[in-house]
């Protein structure tokens, strides 16, 4: 028995540490380095981590929260196989972000035990987002656990906000995973936020902050914590230049819900939208403005995505679009031009290129005008990104109106797909989106005549103009 322990300690201080190549896209392992990932597809992604052969015990912080949650001391788990009948069915409360926009893109508020990942590109209001909707719970405890500010940072921004007064709200400034695992041992916050998950790191993995094996290994640990304990996390992370998460694909894996955080820094829009969710919808948006003292909730969407005053101008086209439930009126605008060079321009803002290209297909096979050497220059106004397809109806009166130079009548909006056929195909929620287009005082709205089949028209005070083609509608905007 002597002669066994003396023999595994031995084996312990002679093992070596061994050299690991992981895929940064998406954290596939192998022992040598390959060229192309045979499970992503991509060049070039293998970085070289070394990986420690002696097993090192569980930190203490990791541990420390253990013994209430599912983990003893020693860091073994103690949860047990239980049949699914045995298994409670009631929901959990949400918790109440007291932000109306967030709680929709959650699924109706922050699940106890989640893990939400929260990126965007930098500058564009992470941070100011998560520290004003934290600074507005005041029934909570929470901690903000930020590697990247001090305190006195995060003080000087915590003042430019109005919020009431929060003797709840914690700031921890560290960036040692086992170090923050104390804390919360002696805090036992309600919530936790982590600024940014890219800067924290643990000691059981022999590389820098931000690598990925440091970035997979410290959010399991938070993972384990949320599940275990009942606390949800929320994780602030950092994009690449290709606007991708930045770390391992296992990251996106790892989390509950990843909501991505949208805008250009040239305009006070953002839009707060949710990649995935496993307690709610992915296709809900929220919509915030940047302003001095914050963001600002944007409830009605429609007025600030329209401009005022358009009257007389060629190439806009107003459409009645759905992102998630939310009706909202979209301002298009579309600029065609003679090619300068040899091959003409195809550009959209906010909008599918390859759809756009489909479209002008249509409309030069089915509706006989030529845009064959033209550029055409298509935006969304706003900085808004739309993917519903009945945007197809204003892309193309858009773009006919800035063609023939030509205005739309500020009293008419449409909305509608367009097939191959030139055909208008019918849309869902047409009733939203004709109330929504009545309550801003349009007085016509193109829509497709076969969703007239289940239609109270009566109840409308806004004109309903059905079409079956293309052609239809475009009579019924040019004469």
């Amino acid at each position: 028995m002597q002669f066994c322990k003396i023999f595994s300690t031995f084996a312990l201080i002679m093992a070596k540490d061994k050299i690991m190549y992981v895929c940064e896209n998406c954290g596939q392992e192998s022992s040598k380095w390959i060229g192309k990932c045979p499970a992503c597809g991509q060049w070039n992604t293998y970085k070289e981590i070394k990986v420690t052969a002696s097993p090192q015990p569980l930190s203490k912080g990791r541990g420390a929260f253990g013994n209430s949650g599912g983990i003893s001391d020693k860091g073994s788990y103690t949860a047990k196989v239980l049949r699914l009948k045995e298994i409670s069915a009631h929901d959990d409360p949400r918790i109440d972000m007291h932000d109306a926009e967030l709680n929709r893109v959650l699924g109706g508020g922050l699940v106890p035990g989640s893990i939400v990942l929260l990126g965007g590109e930098p500058g564009i209001g992470k941070s100011t987002l998560s520290l004003q909707t934290m600074l507005n719970l005041t029934d909570k405890r929470i901690l903000y656990v930020s590697g990247e500010e001090s305190a006195h940072q995060l003080k000087m921004r915590a003042e430019r906000i109005p919020h009431q007064a929060n003797d709840n709200f914690m700031i921890l400034c560290e960036n040692s995973l086992e170090a923050i695992f104390d804390h919360i041992k002696e805090v036992q916050p309600e919530l936790i936020i982590v600024d940014s998950i890219q800067t924290i790191s643990t000691e059981d993995v022999e590389s820098s902050a931000g690598s990925i094996a440091q970035v997979r290994e410290c959010a399991s640990a938070l993972l384990r914590f949320a599940k275990t304990s009942g606390v949800p996390v929320i994780l602030i992370g950092h994009i690449t230049k290709e606007g991708t998460l930045a770390g391992p694909k296992i990251l996106e894996h790892i989390v509950d819900t990843v909501i991505q955080f949208e805008g250009d820094q040239h305009y006070m829009y953002r839009i707060l939208r949710s990649i995935k969710n496993r307690f709610g919808s992915t296709s809900e948006l929220g919509i915030y403005e940047m302003q001095q003292t914050g963001l600002r909730q944007v409830s009605n969407p429609s007025e600030l995505l329209l401009t005022e005053e358009h009257d007389g101008l060629s190439g806009v086209a107003i459409s009645s679009a759905i992102e998630g439930v939310r009706p909202f009126l979209v301002e298009t605008q579309a600029l065609v031009s003679s090619a300068a060079y040899g091959t003409p321009q195809r550009t959209a803002t906010g909008f599918d290129q390859r759809r756009l290209n489909m479209l002008l297909a249509v409309l030069e096979k089915r509706v006989g005008f030529k845009l064959m050497q033209k550029d055409v220059f298509l935006n969304i106004a706003g900085g808004l990104r739309v993917t519903d397809m009945a945007m197809d109806l204003s892309v193309i009166a858009a773009v006919l109106s800035s063609n023939v130079d030509t205005p739309i009548d500020s009293g008419w909006c449409m909305a509608g797909e367009v097939g191959l056929s030139g055909e208008v195909r019918p849309i869902s929620r047409i009733e939203q989106r004709i109330s929504e287009a009545e309550k801003l005082g349009f007085s016509h709205i193109i829509i497709p005549k076969y969703n007239l089949s289940n239609l109270n028209r009566k109840k409308f005070n806004i004109e309903l103009v059905p079409v079956r083609k293309v052609e239809e509608a475009l009579r019924a905007l040019f004469g």
